[in-house]
This record gives structure tokens, C-alpha cells and sequence, in this order.
């Protein structure tokens, strides 16, 4: 029977990307849907992507004197509702738990979003004096935020994340530890999944229920729009107040631990995806690849071939690598390996094995490179790193021309209007100005820069005095 065809075409880009997403993450089995409304299943191809993640962040995380810990799935809900900002802002999205087998719950518990609550009332019983501080704790697990519409990896009602929760003496460790995790973030989108960020504070409208301050990492899609990928949140001490979590210090006097939060989740994925992916598929970097080689042997039923290929394989052991030694033709592998986004393919037949030579393709460029055998293992290493750097250096050109400045209502309006991306502008710092930007242009703001420019003493939209520059844009 013939093949049918060599992978089933995706929707192009430029006509209409979301269906490409969902087209790349259902045919490069990342994600298959569920019986379960709102929750996928995440595919061997998908979760390995995540346990590189968990794995490369969990060592950054650690060294930074970070311990994993795990806590409890259900809260109840009058656990919950000892942080009156912080209920209020997950109650539409909590999921609740009535029933224990056959019998009705004397108190209702959620199944958690989010384990501020938990870690809080663990502290409480744990925290005594100013030697038990601070605790840096982190978990990894899932939490469910029951969400009307959902998209794989980007938004479902069930996620894998870690959540970090610390405890410290002092509003300025608190502070410290805050953007020192921000910065662990922003480094490892840049350095291992060649994803540029921007680095800032959330407004008020913006920040984390419960919070005193939330620090955002933005990436920018290639469609223009932007994903939080990353957050910090300062609790200062009003957790600890709503939960009673106190310290004898070294001045023998009671005092409020000031406390911090922060997370990444499985949503980094469609970062991942919607940053670097093309319309053959997903590129991804060679840093967060499950296979960074894939050898595919051409004629591979002659005699030598596959067992080249095996040999190959072998001397490149120091990599992730694969042979597709299936049945499918060349033209079907090539296709898969680009579908499925592996950073480098080698390709070997007879009349290679002959000349002491390989064919070594880029995914990220289709550059195709002839490469003596005696050279292929420094060569695949030089391929991966020069692979990781261009993806960085194509993904940081494509955030600065889609990054625009706007300095007057009109200008503002016509930008969002005509193009997609980041639009920087003055702002005079008042939520009714960012609401009824909200509104009527359907348009938030993404963060507060830590490197704040002065483009003009008025608020871009409103006309007021500026306090603060901002970046704006439409949202995932």
C-alpha cells in the first residue's frame, strides 16, 4: 500500500495560527485530547520537553539553597478564606470537593490552585524563632483552575508547575529572594530555551491576588502577541498576618515573617512552541530537546548501513541522539524529524560510508553540511551550540522589531491597530486609565521595565502626568 502522505500538511501560519498550534502540538504528539472537558493528556514527546524543564530548573532552583517539599492536594475552605484578597481573586476558578465516598464533607475543600493557604498554615506550626528562617521551599506538582476556555499547554483546568513559597526575617531578603528567582526565570528562558524576556512589576490591576508586588518575565510569540512566562510574587508580611505566622527574633521580640511565591508552568511549553516553531512544525532549542540527533540511514537494507548508522550513534553517546531504523522512507523520516523539531539530522547511505562522509541538517535553517566521519563528533557539538545561539539571536531580533514606542493617544490607537507586538508608552499610573484601555482595545499591560526610559512626561493615553513607562500589548 503506498503512503499515503509523507506528514499531513499544517495550517500555514500567516492563515491562521491558532489552528497552526493546535495542528503542531496534535501531529508532533505533544498533547492528545481527553474525556475529561478542559484536561489533556500530555504525550511521551510532550512530557519529556517537561522533564527537561523540571530537571535543568530544579538544578538552578537548587542552587540558588532551594529544597523540594510536597503539601497536601485539598484545602479547606476555611483555610482558604483567611486572605480575603487572595480568595477573592480564585474563587471563580476553584474547583470544590462535597463528597468523601458516599457521605457529604462536614466543610467543603478545594482541590488546589494554588497552595499560598497550605504552605501558610505549615509555617505557622514550623516557623518559631529567627533560626528556623528562612525556608526556601519549592514543590512541583499540578493544580486545577477551572477555566471556560482552555488551549493545550497555554491555558487547562488541570497543570503541571512548581510553586515556590519562602519565609524570611526581613522585608529586604524577601524582596531579595523575589527577584532573584525573576532572574533565575529570565535566565533560563534565554540560556536554555533561547527565548529573550522581558524583565518588570505588574501594576496593581495586574499583580497577584494577595500580593504586595508581582515581577513578570513577557516573551513575545511569533504572532506578535505576548505570554506571561514567569512570575515572583512579594507577600511582604500579610500572609503571615492573616495566618499568625510569628518569630521570636534576636531581640527576643515576636515579630511577622515576610514571605514569597513564584512559579512556571507547563504553559512555557507553548513558548516554546509558538516562539521558534515554523510551518513544518516545532524547532526547538538543542538545550530543551529530548532528541538533539536523529540519524536516519538512506537505503538502508543494503549491507553496512544501518549497522554505520549504529555505529554512529555510538560515538555520539555524549548527546541525546536516535536511528530511525523504521520502515518508512527517507522522504517520511526527514519530514517527522522536522515535524517533531530535532535539532540536527544525519544523514547516511552507501555512497557516504564509501567517501568517509555524513550529511548534517540543521532543523532550525535547513542548511545542509558535509561533515567527515573521522570529524562528526566535534562537529555535532560546534552544530548544537552555533543551533542554540542563532535561535536566541533570531527570537531577540523578532521581540526588538515587533517592539514599538507610542507618545500620544493616536499614535497608541494606530499602532495596535496596524501591528502586533510590544508597544512601549507613558503612563500616568491610574487603574481607570489601564481599565478602559482594557476595554476598549482589548489591550493589557504586560510589565512596569525594570529599565525605565522616559519617552515623554504625559501618559500616552490618557494625557496626564506619566509616572511610569510600560509595555503593552494583547495577551495569551
Amino acid at each position: 500500500m503506498a503512503e499515503k502522505k509523507l506528514v499531513e500538511a499544517i495550517t500555514s501560519m500567516s492563515e491562521d495560527f491558532a489552528q497552526w498550534y493546535t495542528d503542531v502540538v496534535k501531529k508532533a504528539e505533544l498533547i492528545d485530547y481527553s474525556n475529561v472537558k478542559g484536561c489533556m493528556v500530555i504525550k511521551p514527546a510532550g512530557y519529556a520537553i517537561w522533564e527537561n524543564i523540571q530537571r535543568q530548573l530544579d538544578e538552578r532552583f537548587k542552587a540558588t539553597g532551594v529544597e523540594n517539599v510536597y503539601m497536601p492536594m485539598f484545602i479547606p475552605e476555611s483555610l482558604l478564606n483567611k486572605e480575603k484578597d487572595h480568595v477573592e481573586g480564585f474563587a471563580p476558578e476553584v474547583a470544590w470537593v462535597t463528597h468523601g465516598g458516599l457521605a457529604p464533607l462536614q466543610e467543603r475543600m478545594c482541590v488546589r490552585p494554588t497552595s499560598e493557604t497550605l504552605f501558610c498554615d505549615f509555617y505557622k506550626g514550623d516557623i518559631h524563632s529567627y533560626r528556623d528562617l528562612p525556608k526556601v521551599y519549592n514543590q512541583w506538582c499540578s493544580v486545577v483552575r477551572w477555566e471556560k476556555e482552555t488551549r493545550p499547554f497555554l491555558r487547562s483546568r488541570e497543570f503541571l508547575w512548581q510553586e515556590g513559597h519562602t519565609a524570611h526575617a526581613t522585608a529586604e531578603e524577601a524582596e531579595a529572594r523575589t527577584e532573584q528567582m525573576l532572574n533565575v526565570y529570565a535566565d533560563f528562558c534565554e540560556e536554555v530555551l533561547a527565548i529573550p524576556v522581558v524583565k518588570g512589576r505588574k501594576t496593581e490591576k495586574e499583580k497577584f491576588a494577595g500580593a504586595e508586588a508581582t515581577y513578570t518575565i513577557e516573551a513575545l510569540m511569533h504572532d506578535g502577541k505576548a505570554l506571561q512566562s514567569g512570575t515572583s510574587h512579594n507577600f511582604g508580611d500579610g500572609f503571615a498576618k492573616a495566618f499568625g505566622i510569628q518569630f521570636t527574633d534576636k531581640d527576643n521580640k515576636l515579630k511577622y515573617v515576610y514571605q514569597t511565591s513564584w512559579g512556571m508552568s507547563t504553559r512555557i511549553i507553548g513558548a516554546i512552541i509558538m516562539v521558534h516553531g515554523d510551518d513544518s512544525g516545532l524547532v526547538l532549542p538543542p538545550r530543551i530537546a529530548p532528541t538533539q540527533v536523529m540519524i536516519i540511514p538512506i537505503q538502508q537494507k543494503k549491507e553496512g548501513v544501518l549497522d554505520k548508522a549504529y555505529e554512529l550513534r555510538d560515538r555520539l553517546k555524549g548527546f541525546k541522539v536516535k536511528v530511525d531504523d523504521s520502515d518508512k522512507s527517507p522522504g517520511w523520516k526527514f519530514s517527522e524529524q522536522e515535524m517533531r523539531g530535532i535539532p540536527l539530522r544525519v544523514e547516511i547511505g552507501p555512497k557516504d560510508i564509501e567517501a568517509g562522509k555524513c550529511v548534517i541538517c540543521r532543523r532550525d535553517n535547513g542548511e545542509k553540511i558535509e561533515v567527515a566521519l573521522a570529524e562528526l563528533e566535534s562537529k555535532v557539538g560546534e552544530l548544537l551550540d552555533q543551533v542554540q545561539a542563532d535561535m536566541l539571536a533570531k527570537a531577540r531580533k523578532h521581540l526588538e522589531s515587533h517592539t514599538y514606542v507610542a507618545t500620544n493617544r493616536e499614535e497608541f490607537e494606530k499602532l495596535f491597530a496596524e501591528k502586533s507586538g510590544f508597544v512601549k508608552a507613558m503612563w500616568c499610573g491610574e487603574r481607570a486609565c489601564e481599565e478602559e484601555i482594557k476595554e476598549k482595545m482589548s489591550v493589557s499591560s504586560r510589565c512596569m521595565p525594570f529599565h525605565q526610559e522616559c519617552l515623554s512626561d504625559k501618559c500616552a493615553y490618557c494625557g496626564k502626568p506619566a509616572k511610569k513607562m510600560v509595555y503593552w500589548g494583547r495577551a495569551y
